[in-house]
């Protein structure tokens, strides 16, 4: 819809704005007469009613209370921090109660501490605690209040009909101005960023003038401080998501910003429908949310790329209330409801009543159907992207991401081509993901660590080649921001034969860096990654591959060292805090490190024929303050001109604690050889136990109707496109 036309229907809205009722923003009066009867139901419990009980029992703690409404002095994880988040919270939901229950007891609390707030704001300046120049005025920085300005400005529609005039004044000129103001000019430069912080600040404020049907607000929020569309929802709508609802911060960031994107369209939704806020770019919210869930691990972890927290995953506040929303306007998905069963808690709204009832109707499947995925980066998707690789089912998943997307903004990391393994749940090649004890005070006051950019985000901390000890693009974000890699292939056709190629070119100057990936089902019974890692250069570079696994070391076939005196990897660019554990170096054959994650085995096999250095590292050096979790890696080290690194990564056997035995616990791969490699073509070979596979690639023309043929082992090979994977039987 053109921008024209929305303003008009805004315009429409707001000349007949006698005809506004509240609330009307989150719910509405004839959707909580709907949920009384659902709380107030005898014989029958659901999710709903429990989600009610839940959160009356927490507000009621504070009926009758003078809530604080502290001057605000500490970081994050401090007392006034975490008092203002719970204060926005309280009355938001607070409100809710009230239009439910009809009990003014509700509304009160919300008054009282909103005229706190209407005192307080006028008074506030730049946060004391601030590091940056994105400071907060209630919190160290301006993000959190954007959250809060969410939250509260949901609450005063939700009590709007209780106040007085006068007391409605009040709020909207103490409370609220300073904020919005505060955001829009002081901070014009964040606030129109394209940006999740930015998707905050524009549901803040948009919300807030939606609750004190402001136009100026709600034009704001919509195109931009300046309204003229090249800032504001509608441009973050556009910009942040590619055409298949990718986030170009990646998931973990996406899980975030899901919810001001649904809570503010869910408002615009409710108040003016005309908008159709909801079928915006071919839905792009339905397809940013089911883009986001496909993104994670079985157990609902988000895939770390970027700066994620681990910790974090789909029980999360906003995903919960993101699905209920996504529900209610894009009708039923067994997928939502499986993520819903396990969050086991909905949101006091319409979508969450509809996810209750279908809970108690309907048998949920125990896992999100989870399929081999690729998404595209970028506004017209041509900023490469990440492929999703899928093996299994259920509790037997497993799961290879390749990263070949853009730079991910200001949270992106230097992990060109960076490759994550999961299996049965667990994470097997991991990412670092960023360096924060978010919400702990003794941790930098709950920030982001120097860490995180001096190591996390280093090209060294993921599993991607490193060339001369420097990361990508010199380690420079803006110089990173400008390029993307670019996928070269792919084919999912076949659910045990999964094949992606991508290459980046910009990384490192007029050097090129091309990964190829096969994902192998069912091969003797095992399911196989093979990796191969070029690089093209004029000279001689010495070039890191680095695994960080997961897991418990069980042997090596080469040979290596471990000091009495620990040395660091290197100087710069992440390698300062690796500790050297142990060091060998191989010329032929294959290098095999294998390890155990929980009940499974698994075999790092690696050809040699360059000579290569291995390091068994460790994190820990130069972190006198414990900062970084010490976790381990094994690098293979080549220095020489264009080096290629041929490396296979197997999943077998199983390991039975409570029997005592072990089974499969043996690598199957025999031999690594490359029979041929030129511009043309290369044939790789890779030897198991009881069968030998070949894989053909063609390195120029990889159109699927191209023809292709060479001669390998006295064997010619013919195929059209890309690439042929050949399975050949061992004779005995």
């Amino acid at each position: 819809m053109c921008r024209t036309l929305v303003s008009f229907l805004l315009l429409l809205v707001f000349v007949t704005s006698n005809a506004q009722t509240h609330p009307s923003l989150f719910l509405n009066k004839s959707e909580a007469k709907l949920f009384l009867q659902e709380a107030n139901q005898n014989k029958v419990n659901s999710v709903f009613k429990n989600s009610f009980n839940d959160t009356k029992k927490e507000v009621d703690e504070w009926i009758g209370k003078d809530v604080d409404v502290p001057f605000p002095v500490d970081p994050a994880g401090g007392y006034t921090h975490d008092k203002h988040k719970s204060n926005y919270m309280l009355m938001f939901n607070a409100g809710v109660l009230y239009n439910i229950t009809g009990e003014s007891k509700y509304a009160l609390l919300v008054k009282n501490m909103l005229l706190k707030y209407a005192v307080l704001n006028p008074t506030l300046k730049k946060h004391p605690q601030a590091t940056s120049t994105f400071a907060g005025h209630l919190f160290w920085q301006s993000l959190n209040d954007a959250n809060w300005m969410v939250y509260t400005g949901l609450a005063y529609d939700l009590v709007y009909n209780y106040l007085s005039v006068s007391e409605r004044k009040q709020i909207e000129v103490g409370a609220f101005k300073p904020e919005v103001d505060y955001l829009t000019i002081d901070m014009k430069e964040w606030y129109d960023r394209l940006h999740n912080h930015s998707v905050w600040a524009c549901a803040g404020v948009g919300i807030i003038g939606l609750a004190t049907n402001n136009k100026n607000y709600i034009d704001m929020a919509l195109y931009g401080s300046d309204k003229n569309g090249k800032a504001g929802f509608i441009a973050q709508l556009d910009n942040l998501f590619s055409p298949d609802g990718y986030y170009t911060e990646g998931p973990y960031y996406v899980r975030y910003a899901i919810l001001p994107y649904m809570l503010f369209a869910n408002a615009l939704e409710k108040s003016n429908p005309q908008m159709k806020i909801f079928e915006h770019r071919n839905n792009i919210l339905q397809k940013a949310l089911n883009t986001c869930l496909q993104q994670t691990n079985i157990n609902g972890s988000f895939f770390p790329l970027n700066d994620a927290l681990k910790e974090k995953d789909f029980t999360s506040n906003e995903l919960v209330t993101a699905i209920d929303i996504a529900r209610n306007y894009y009708g039923n998905d067994t997928g939502l409801l499986t993520f819903a069963k396990k969050q086991n808690r909905v949101s006091l709204d319409k979508g969450g009543l509809l996810i209750s009832n279908s809970l108690k109707l309907s048998k949920v499947n125990n896992y999100f159907p989870y399929k081999s995925l690729e998404s595209k980066d970028g506004v017209l998707g041509n900023e490469g992207g990440i492929s999703i690789l899928r093996n299994g089912k259920g509790e037997n998943l497993s799961s290879l991401i390749y990263k070949y997307a853009s730079q991910g903004l200001g949270h992106g990391h230097f992990d060109r081509l960076g490759i994550n393994v999961f299996d049965k749940g667990n994470e097997i090649l991991q990412d670092y993901g960023s360096a924060r004890f978010i919400g702990i005070e003794q941790k930098y006051g709950g920030r982001y660590l120097n860490e995180n950019t001096q190591y996390a985000a280093q090209t060294i901390a993921h599993n991607t080649i490193v060339m001369d000890e420097t990361s990508h693009f010199g380690g420079d974000t803006e110089l990173g921001q400008k390029y993307h890699a670019n996928k070269l292939f792919s084919d999912f056709t076949n659910n045990n034969i999964q094949v992606v190629s991508a290459i980046e070119e910009n990384a490192y100057k007029g050097t090129q860096l091309k990964r190829t990936l096969l994902f192998l089902d069912s091969i003797d019974g095992r399911k196989y990654i093979i990796d191969f890692f070029t690089t093209n250069t004029s000279s001689t570079h010495q070039f890191d591959l680095p695994f960080h696994y997961k897991g418990q070391v069980l042997s090596t076939n080469f040979k290596y060292t471990t000091p009495k005196t620990l040395n660091i990897l290197g100087k710069h660019d992440g390698y300062q805090f690796l500790w050297k554990e142990g060091e060998a170096i191989q010329n032929g054959g294959i290098a095999q490190f294998s390890f155990l994650n929980n009940d499974k085995f698994y075999t790092i096999s690696t050809l040699t024929t360059d000579t290569t250095n291995i390091y068994l590292t460790r994190i820990g050096a130069n972190d006198p303050s414990f900062n970084l979790r010490s976790e381990t890696s094994i690098v293979f080290r080549k220095t020489k001109q264009s080096p290629s690194f041929f490396s296979v990564i197997e999943m077998h056997g199983f390991y039975d604690t409570r029997n005592e035995f072990s089974y499969n616990s043996y690598s199957n791969v025999k031999d690594l050889k490359i029979l041929k490699q030129d511009t043309d073509i290369t044939v790789l070979q890779v030897v198991l136990n009881n069968s030998t596979l070949l894989i053909a690639l063609a390195n120029k023309n990889i159109d699927n109707n191209t023809s292709h043929e060479v001669v390998v082992l006295n064997e010619k090979l013919n195929w059209e496109g890309p690439y042929l994977f050949k399975k050949i039987k061992n004779q005995n």
